[in-house]
C-alpha cells in the first residue's frame, strides 16, 4: 500500500505521519505514528492509540536535531531520550526536519516569554491549574502596584511638608518681636508634626512593601524549587511506570500466546553501532540479552541480511559454511513436523485413560499445638514433621516429572547434527524446572528401598524407574529408556541450608543422557533452588546458578545461566540465557527464554569482541544471529490446578493406583495416599508408624552388618523416613562422593564409577521390568 503524502508543514500546524523508529538490535527499526504539536514530539504504535496510550514524548525546546544520511535523523534532548528515526524517502525526511525546526523555534520563543516560574515543559495553555496560578500572580502584582503608589504619594507629601517646614524655620530666624514669636513657633510645630506623620506613613509603607516583597520572594523561590523537584519526581515516576507497562505487556502477551511478529523489512545492519534507543522504549520485549555488565556476558544483534536471504526454511547451506560436520537441516520446526517418523505426526492411541483430577486440597490451618503435642517427651532427632507442609507426591515422583517434556529428547534423537541436538537437550534441561514455579509444597522423602515406576511405553515410548538407594546421605537413582533412541539416568542427593528468610536447596550428582544412534553422551548438574519467605509472607520459588552441558563424545558444550530474581532488575523474571559452542569454543547457537514459560534459539552467523561494552577490562562477545525460533513452550496447567497443589497434567497421574507395580512403589505408600484423600490426621499417624518401622529395620540391618557396634550407640539413629528433623545428616559434595553409610544394597541399581565423568554413581542393573512381567516381587523388602 502506498502511503498518502503528508502536507508540507506550515508554522504552528500540527504535523503527523509515519516514521521508522529504532528499538533494539533484535527488531531494528519499527513503524510508529508520530505527532508534532505545541513543541512536543510524541509517538504511538498505531493511530488508534492516540486517544489513550502515548509511547514517548520529547520536548523540542531543548532538543538537538541532527541529520545522519539521506533518510535518517536523530532527535536528542541531551539526557536519556534519544530517538533514531528513519523516513521513507529523502523528501519525507526533509519535511519532518522543516516541521521540527519550526516547532523548536516556536517552543524556544514561548520559553523565553514565560515568567521565572521554571515551568519550562508546560505549553502556554496549561488548563485550569495554569489559570489559577496566573490569577494568583496578577493579584500579587496588583497589591505590589498599590504599595508603590502609596510610596509615591508619601514621597510627594514629604517633599511638600518638608519645604513648608524649611520656610517656617527660616521665618523663625528673622523674628525679633515677642508678639510674633509664639505664632511662628506654633506654625513650626504644626509643620513638624505633619512632616513626622507623613514620614511615619512613608516608613510604614516601605516596611509593608519590603515585607510583602520578601514574603512573596521566598514563597516563589520555594514554589520554584518544589516545581523543579516535582518535575524530577514525575520524570522518575513516568520512567518506572513505563518499565512496569513494558513488563505487564510482556506478561500479557505471554499469557495470551500471541503469534510472533513478522520481521520488519526496514531493519538495517547495525552490528557495529552502539545500542540505540531510550531505555524505556516499549519495543524491547524481544530483547534477549540486555547490556547490564553484572548480568550478561554477551550481546546479540541481527545478522547481515545476506544470511536471511540465504537461510529460508532450510539453513543446511549455512551449516556447511559454518564448518559443521554435516549439511543436514537445522532446528527448523518444519523439518520435525514433516518427518513421517516424528512422534507428533503419528496418531497416538493411549492404552488407558489417565485421571485428570485429584481431591481438592483441604483448607486446613496450621495448628502449632497439634505439632508440639506430638513432640512431648521425644528426642529432637525423632520429631516428625506434619503433612501440612507436604504435597501428596514423593521425591521419586517429583524426579520422574523431569520427563514432562520427553518430546524434546525424541526430537533430539532425530538430529544428525550434535550442535542442534545440544539445543534440544538444553531446552529439556530448562523445561524440568517449569513445574516448580508454583509448587511450594514439600514432597514426601522416600523410605530406603522405596521405588517408583512410570511406564509410558504404549503412550509415549519410554519407561522410567526410580529407587531410593541411600538415606545417609539421602540419594535417589533414576533410569529412563525410550524406544525412540535415548536413555536418561541420574542420581540426585539434596543438600539444604536455612538462611533465615529463605531456604537454599542444592542438588548433588549428575544427569546423563545418551543417544543410541549417534552415541552422543551428555551430562550436566542441576542449579540451586531457593524457597523465599520461609518465616513470614507468601512462599515463592526461584532457580539460580549456571549449568554446563557437555557432550563427552564431540566436546561440544552449552553454558546456561539462570538469572536470580531481583526487584531492581529490568530483565524479565526467571530469565535463562545460554550459548552452544563446539570443542574449539566457537559459538553456533544462542539460547534465551525463561525457565517457567519457553525457550528460543537463534543461529549465530558471526561473532566479535565488543570492547566498548566492557567493564573493568572485560569484553563482551557480540553475536550476529538469525531470527529467534521457539524450542520449547510450557503446557498450561489444567483447570482448577490451584486447588490441586498446582499439579501439571502428568503430576496428576503419578500417584494414580495401578495394578502390577512393585510392593515398594510410592503409589502404595499409605500416608501419602491418605493425604491425597484429604485425611491429614490419619496421614500424620500413619507417617509416624512408617518412620518407627524404618528405625527398627535400620537397627536390625546395622546389627547384622556390624556386630561390634557399641550398644550405647544403637537405637539413636534417625529414622529412614526423612520427614523428621535431622541434625547431622546434611549431605555435602564431599560425603556424597565418599559413599553411603546405610549398609544397604539397592535392589535395581549398583554403585559404579561413571566412565564419562569418573564420579561414583548408581547405574541400573536391569531385571525390574522382567520381574513385573512375571509378577515376581519376592526379593522386594516390606517397607510399608
Amino acid at each position: 500500500m502506498s502511503e498518502p503524502k503528508a502536507p508540507i508543514p506550515a508554522p504552528g500546524d500540527t504535523y503527523k505521519g509515519w516514521l521508522f523508529k529504532w528499538t533494539n538490535y533484535i527488531k531494528g527499526y519499527q513503524r510508529r505514528w508520530f505527532v508534532l504539536s505545541n513543541g512536543l514530539l510524541s509517538y504511538y504504535r498505531t493511530q488508534a492509540e492516540m486517544g489513550h496510550t502515548c509511547r514517548g514524548t520529547i520536548n523540542l525546546a531543548t532538543a538537538n536535531i541532527a541529520v545522519e544520511d539521506s533518510c535518517n535523523f536523530v532527535i536528542s534532548n541531551g539526557g536519556t531520550q534519544t530517538y533514531h528515526l528513519k523516513a521513507s524517502s529523502e523528501v519525507e525526511r526533509q519535511r519532518w526536519i522543516t516541521a521540527l525546526e519550526l516547532a523548536k523555534a516556536k517552543a524556544f520563543r514561548m520559553q523565553a516569554e514565560s515568567d521565572d516560574s521554571g515551568d519550562e515543559s508546560s505549553p502556554p495553555a496549561a488548563g485550569q491549574g495554569g489559570g489559577s496560578r496566573n490569577s494568583e500572580v496578577q493579584s500579587t502584582l496588583r497589591t505590589l502596584g498599590s504599595k508603590v503608589e502609596d510610596l509615591s504619594t508619601c514621597n510627594d507629601l514629604i517633599a511638600k511638608h518638608g519645604s513648608a517646614l524649611q520656610r517656617s524655620l527660616s521665618e523663625l530666624e528673622g523674628v525679633r518681636l515677642e508678639g510674633q514669636t509664639s505664632e511662628k513657633i506654633r506654625q513650626v510645630t504644626e509643620r513638624a508634626t505633619l512632616f513626622r506623620i507623613t514620614s511615619n506613613a512613608m516608613i510604614n509603607a516601605c516596611r509593608d512593601f519590603l515585607s510583602l516583597a520578601q514574603a512573596h520572594s521566598k514563597r516563589w523561590q520555594k514554589a520554584l524549587q518544589a516545581e523543579r523537584e516535582q518535575r524530577v519526581r514525575l520524570e522518575e515516576t513516568l520512567e518506572q511506570l513505563a518499565k512496569q507497562h513494558n513488563h505487564l505487556e510482556r506478561a500479557f502477551r505471554g499469557a495470551t500466546v500471541l503469534p510472533p511478529s513478522q520481521s520488519n523489512p526496514a531493519i538495517d545492519n547495525k552490528g557495529s553501532a552502539p545500542v540505540k534507543g531510550d531505555a524505556s522504549d516499549e519495543d524491547d520485549e524481544n530483547e534477549f540479552f540486555d547490556a547490564c555488565e553484572d548480568v550478561q556476558e554477551f550481546i546479540t544483534v541481527p545478522a547481515d541480511p545476506k544470511y536471511h536471504r540465504r537461510s529460508g526454511s532450510n539453513v543446511s547451506g549455512i551449516s556447511s559454511e559454518m564448518g559443521m560436520d554435516d549439511g543436514t537441516a537445522s532446528l527448523d520446526e518444519q523439518s520435525v513436523a514433516s518427518n513421517p517418523e516424528s512422534p507428533q505426526s503419528q496418531e497416538v492411541v493411549p492404552m488407558r485413560k489417565r485421571r485428570t483430577r485429584i481431591p481438592d486440597k483441604p483448607n486446613y490451618s496450621l495448628n502449632l499445638w497439634s505439632i508440639m503435642k506430638n513432640c512431648i517427651g521425644k528426642e529432637l532427632s525423632k520429631i516428625p514433621m506434619p503433612v501440612n507442609f507436604n504435597e501428596p507426591l514423593s521425591m521419586l515422583q517429583r524426579l520422574s516429572e523431569d520427563l514432562e517434556y520427553y518430546e524434546l529428547l525424541d526430537r533430539a534423537a532425530k538430529c544428525h547434527n550434535s550442535l542442534e541436538q545440544m539445543c534440544y537437550v538444553a531446552a529439556f534441561t530448562v523445561s524440568s524446572y517449569s513445574t516448580t514455579v508454583h509448587r511450594t509444597g514439600k514432597p514426601f522423602n522416600p523410605l530406603l528401598g522405596e521405588t517408583f515406576e512410570l511406564d509410558r511405553a504404549q503412550e509415549s515410548g519410554y519407561r522410567s524407574l526410580c529407587e531410593q538407594v541411600s538415606h545417609h546421605p539421602p540419594a535417589a537413582a533414576h533410569h529412563a529408556i525410550s524406544e525412540r533412541g535415548w536413555t536418561l539416568r541420574q542420581e540426585i542427593a539434596l543438600a539444604s541450608k536455612f538462611r533465615g528468610k529463605y531456604l537454599s536447596i542444592m542438588p548433588l550428582g549428575s544427569i546423563h543422557c545418551i543417544f543410541e544412534k549417534s552415541n552422543n553422551h551428555y551430562s550436566w548438574k542441576k542449579v540451586t533452588t531457593t524457597v523465599h519467605n520461609i518465616i513470614v509472607g507468601k512462599l515463592w520459588i526461584d532457580q539460580s546458578g549456571e549449568i554446563d552441558i557437555v557432550n563427552h563424545r564431540t566436546g561440544d558444550r552449552c553454558h546456561l545461566k539462570f538469572a536470580p530474581y531481583s526487584y531492581f532488575s529490568r530483565d524479565v523474571a526467571r530469565k535463562v540465557t545460554g550459548v552452544v559452542t563446539d570443542k574449539e569454543g566457537k559459538a553456533h547457537y544462542v539460547l534465551s527464554g525463561t525457565w517457567d514459560e519457553k525457550m528460543e534459539y537463534s543461529r549465530v552467523m558471526q561473532s566479535s569482541r565488543g570492547g566498548e561494552n566492557g567493564a573493568e577490562g572485560r569484553q563482551k562477545t557480540v553475536y550476529q544471529t538469525l531470527k529467534a525460533k521457539e524450542l520449547w513452550k510450557k503446557t498450561p496447567l489444567p483447570d482448577g490446578a490451584e486447588n490441586m497443589y498446582y499439579f501439571s497434567t502428568l503430576a496428576l497421574t503419578l500417584n494414580e493406583p495401578e495394578e502390577g507395580v512393585a510392593p515398594t512403589d510410592s503409589r502404595r505408600r499409605p500416608d501419602q495416599r491418605l493425604m491425597e484423600q484429604g485425611r491429614w490426621e490419619e496421614a500424620n499417624a500413619e507417617k509416624q508408624r512408617l518412620e518407627e518401622k524404618q528405625r527398627t529395620v535400620r537397627r536390625e540391618r546395622e546389627r547384622e552388618a556390624n556386630r561390634s557396634a557399641s550398644p550405647s550407640e544403637e537405637g539413636k539413629e534417625p529414622a529412614d523416613g526423612a520427614e523428621e528433623v535431622e541434625i547431622a545428616s546434611e549431605p555435602s559434595e564431599t560425603n556424597y562422593k565418599s559413599g553411603h553409610q546405610d549398609n544397604y544394597k539397592a535392589m535395581w541399581f549398583e554403585r559404579r564409577v561413571d566412565p564419562a565423568t569418573g564420579e561414583p554413581t548408581h547405574i541400573y542393573t536391569g531385571g525390574y521390568w522382567e520381574a513385573k512381567e512375571q509378577g515376581n516381587w519376592d526379593s522386594c523388602p516390606d517397607i510399608f
